[in-house]
């Protein structure tokens, strides 16, 4: 078991992983049948030329990367752990650049970088919830965000028919093939300018609470029902 852990952790053993990972991606969503919901909404963002950061919860990152449309460059903020750095490999080769950077590990300068990416025309995307929860609920991090690029808040998330939900703290969404899948997005999050603390509390909970919508909308077209957010973390 040490000698698979030495090997997972290794350069060899982590573009193994990655690569078996974006291989099994592109099988899903080759032999699944793909609806997209509402993306109107993106259409009218990038005829705009909005800046846009996208949010998804850490349970449903694995087909975003096929969510995309438009021109625009695409880049994701992922954490510098063990499985941040397979995930970092595995959306490379799907054309996606990357931010590495976690609540945890400078935080500031990750956010700093990101939102400059997002600035200069680059659509970025954060997991509100990633990379250790609690599940579903929305730290500051992508408000911090998109108020340094002046950017909207774009919530996505994506269910299929056929999957399997891993019992980890995310309730990580593993789609099957051969099955159908459907692409939800939200309504853009507005940010007030020169925003104060309750100003950035109230988005954080919108951006909460609209993630969650469309989750649970993603659940429900694909015939589950919704999973549950963790308990909230009681006030100080």
């Amino acid at each position: 078991m040490r000698r698979l852990r030495r090997f997972l952790a290794s350069d060899i053993g982590q573009g193994l992983v990655a690569g078996a990972a974006v291989f099994y991606m592109r099988l899903v969503h080759a032999t699944n049948r793909w609806q997209r919901v509402r993306y109107d909404v993106l259409d009218a963002l990038l005829a705009a030329d909005k800046p846009i950061v996208v949010c998804f919860w850490h349970g449903r990152l694995l087909m975003v990367p096929f969510a995309r449309r438009g021109p625009r460059p695409h880049h994701v903020m992922i954490s510098s752990h063990r499985d941040g750095r397979v995930i970092a490999r595995a959306v490379a080769r799907l054309g996606i650049g990357v931010v590495t950077g976690s609540s945890s590990r400078q935080p500031a300068k990750a956010l700093r970088q990101a939102a400059r990416l997002c600035r200069d025309g680059s659509m970025v995307g954060i997991t509100p919830d990633g990379p250790r929860g609690p599940r579903m609920r929305a730290a500051p991090g992508a408000v911090m965000m998109a108020e340094l690029a002046g950017a909207v808040l774009l919530p996505v998330s994506y269910a299929t028919t056929r999957r399997w939900l891993a019992r980890s703290w995310d309730r990580f969404l593993i789609p099957l093939p051969f099955g159908r899948g459907v692409f939800v997005l939200g309504n853009p999050i507005e940010l007030p300018r020169h925003m104060d603390e309750s100003q950035r509390e109230s988005v954080r909970q919108r951006l909460e609470e609209a993630l969650n919508a469309v989750t649970a909308e993603a659940d429900r077209l694909t015939g589950h029902p919704p999973i549950e957010p963790a308990p909230a973390a009681p006030m100080p």
